[in-house]
């Protein structure tokens, strides 16, 4: 039998990578109320929005009043994806705690994503980067695609590395490998995770699973398996990709919290709390969430509501 990890870090994107592909338009209200509650969950950290050109993501051109207006608790760190040094301009005036800057393995999706090539994407990445060290700010990096591409296929591990290679020279402190469209496998995750661990320390790595094929809690355990212990995850399954056709739903966070609960696996995570923040996000949006925990909830008519 496998050992499994005394504990797991839970980072929940909701309210960026879950919310962005909402069409319809969320109130700042309630993206403020709902990052609130979440905030009361044991969550220690969440992505609350991304500070980037409101042309790109509509969604998220609130950026700033949301950033300026949650209750902080002591103890969660709050975090913006930031594109660029104008984005980092909006983000430290919100005094973010920490700025999470993305690029793709992929070429094609990177050009999709950002306008860039991934040659041109990393001055400005250092540049991000240097000047949020500069303010006292933690960086974490997100690497779009590694699992395969909606464009280009399959990905080369290597070129993956070679990625997070420049990622890590420039004093990231924590990469995010992402299944941006869903289609990874168990033994895809070990082979990949193989060849990250003979280069970077498994405490710096970080797994952001897409369930838009049912495999992401598999690709959780099979990353557990390899000893890493920190995951990206959307309350309710909300989210996908913008610029990556069919990358529907993020990892669940309400799922994957069911599962280490029921491991022995501690989170620090209340249920109970989450759940209700979950029903409450998806009255917001208007339409059932995917997640098999939520949906068993609403069947059994729970006393949440």
């Amino acid at each position: 039998m496998s050992k499994w990890p005394e504990q797991v870090a839970i980072k929940e994107v909701g309210p960026r990578d879950g919310l962005q592909n909402e069409k319809a338009f969320i109130s700042t209200k309630d993206k403020i109320a709902w990052i609130n509650q979440l905030s009361q969950t044991g969550l220690t950290y969440i992505e609350i929005t991304s500070f980037v050109h409101p042309k790109w993501i509509p969604q998220l051109a609130d950026a700033a009043e949301v950033a300026a207006n949650i209750e902080k608790i002591q103890g969660v760190t709050y975090a913006a994806l930031v594109p660029n040094l104008k984005g980092l301009e909006g983000a430290l005036a919100a005094n973010i705690d920490e700025v999470s800057v993305f690029m793709s393995a992929s070429e094609t999706h990177n050009r999709k994503n950002i306008n860039k090539s991934i040659s041109e994407t990393f001055p400005v990445l250092q540049e991000v980067v240097l000047q949020a060290k500069k303010a006292g700010k933690t960086v974490r990096g997100y690497i779009s695609t590694v699992f395969g591409c909606p464009y280009e296929g399959s990905i080369d591990v290597e070129q993956t590395i070679k990625v997070a290679d420049k990622l890590f020279e420039m004093e990231i402190d924590e990469l995010s490998l992402g299944d941006t469209i869903g289609v990874a496998n168990p033994r895809q995750v070990q082979e990949v995770l193989e060849q990250f661990l003979k280069r970077f320390p498994k405490e710096k790595l970080a797994m952001h699973f897409h369930n838009t094929r049912g495999t992401a809690l598999a690709n959780v355990l099979a990353s557990l398996e390899m000893g890493i212990t920190t995951f990206d995850s959307s309350l309710g399954g909300l989210g996908g990709c913008p610029y990556a056709p069919g990358a529907s739903g993020n990892l669940a966070t309400d799922d994957l919290l069911y599962m280490l609960d029921g491991m022995g696996i501690a989170t620090g995570v209340q249920m109970e709390r989450l759940a209700k923040a979950a029903l409450f996000i998806e009255e917001k949006i208007g339409r059932k969430l995917n997640s098999h925990y939520l949906q068993t909830l609403n069947e059994s008519e729970c006393q949440l509501r």
